[in-house]
């Protein structure tokens, strides 16, 4: 059976930005704790699982449908850091240089996207892996 890794882009970045220093940084000062945590998940995710095929989905600014239907969704998150979205096209980039396709569509959150394409291939012969966290899970999708 071939092998789908889809990855939340998203998730994986906040949880590198919050969990490695914020000392990590380019000569400039450019802050790259978020993307060397996601650089060394996606190779982790890539060795370890060895996908057939990948993917990642990231979430992209503005509201969606759910802000638009309930108001107060995500209404009391607090913002990150200016520094986090700042690493976001960093990534974005590295996952095109590596070929990895991009799913994204504004108005919709990375989740909407995973969703999509786990239920378009939903009875097709490939199990789908959903690596969404830093931490050595693996969540089958059904």
């Amino acid at each position: 059976m071939k092998k789908l890794v889809i990855i939340d882009g998203n998730a994986i970045i906040h949880r590198a930005y919050h969990a490695l220093p914020k000392t990590m940084t380019t000569r400039k000062g450019e802050p790259t704790n978020a993307v060397y945590g996601f650089i060394t998940t996606l190779i982790k995710v890539l060795e370890d699982l060895k996908p057939d095929y990948i993917a990642a989905s990231f979430d992209l600014a503005g509201p969606t449908f759910r802000h638009q239907t309930f108001k107060e969704y995500k209404a009391t998150r607090i913002k990150a850091d200016q520094e986090l979205y700042d690493q976001i096209p960093r990534v974005k980039e590295i996952v095109e240089v590596m070929n990895i396709p991009i799913y994204e569509k504004q108005g919709y959150e990375a989740d909407d996207c995973i969703g999509t394409i786990v239920e378009k291939i939903r009875n097709s012969n490939i199990e789908i892996r959903n690596k969404s966290e830093i931490r050595n899970s693996k969540k089958t999708m059904e």
